[in-house]
């Protein structure tokens, strides 16, 4: 039986070692590695791998960006996302840009290795958990009705920030705003596109092509 032939793209070379040791004598096998979101794109594109192991914070192109541009050229291929963080807005995101699965890097080596496969089958690795966390704001009819929104320019970097999946607090230093004025916006923007929490917010920015 052929090995399942997985590109590695992080920026740590400790966790791209683990990931290879947790690999090792199973049906997977890792045939590149890369460091940064730009080399990621280039091996994927080039070189057809089954599956991809995307790191989502990454110099030279994160991950979310590097998904979303080599699912442009080949939307089947699967990818899966890696991360320290369990950040609603990451997972939004990379619902709504294709991403087969989202993992942490805490979780087991049976989950890992069961994610690849279930992939590399051409199915979904996401947990009913995590998507129920997400579907909510996919399936908000005021994100599907295409409507205008008359966001102000702040409001609207405030939306790409957030986003980006930052905290109200990055968010400040990041426009040299305070804490309280960030606040404001994000509740205005809620009001404004008519959804309840930041979730739905990123989904709703993904989908306008805000980021």
């Amino acid at each position: 039986m052929s090995k399942i032939k997985v590109l590695i793209a992080d920026d740590h070379e400790v966790v791209r070692c683990g990931l290879k040791t947790l690999l090792a004598d199973t049906d997977i096998e890792v045939v590149a590695e890369v460091s940064t979101g730009e080399a990621a794109i280039r091996y994927a594109l080039e070189n057809d791998p089954d599956v991809v192991l995307m790191d989502i914070r990454m110099p030279g192109g994160d991950g979310l960006t590097s998904l979303g541009r080599i699912k442009l050229d080949k939307p089947e291929m699967p990818i899966l996302m890696l991360s320290t963080f369990d950040n609603p807005t990451y997972i939004a995101r990379s619902v709504a840009l294709g991403a087969s699965g989202y993992l942490l890097k805490g979780c087991t080596r049976d989950h890992l290795i069961k994610s690849i496969q279930t992939a590399a089958a051409g199915e979904s690795a996401w947990t009913r958990d995590e998507l129920r966390r997400v579907t909510g704001a996919l399936a908000t009819p005021r994100l599907t009705a295409d409507i205008e929104v008359p966001l102000t320019q702040r409001e609207s970097e405030v939306l790409r920030q957030l986003a980006y999946g930052l905290t109200n607090k990055e968010i400040a230093q990041a426009l040299h705003i305070s804490y309280e004025t960030v606040k404001e916006h994000v509740q205005h923007i809620l009001r404004k596109i008519g959804v309840s929490d930041r979730t739905q917010a990123a989904v709703w920015a993904v989908r306008k092509e805000l980021v």
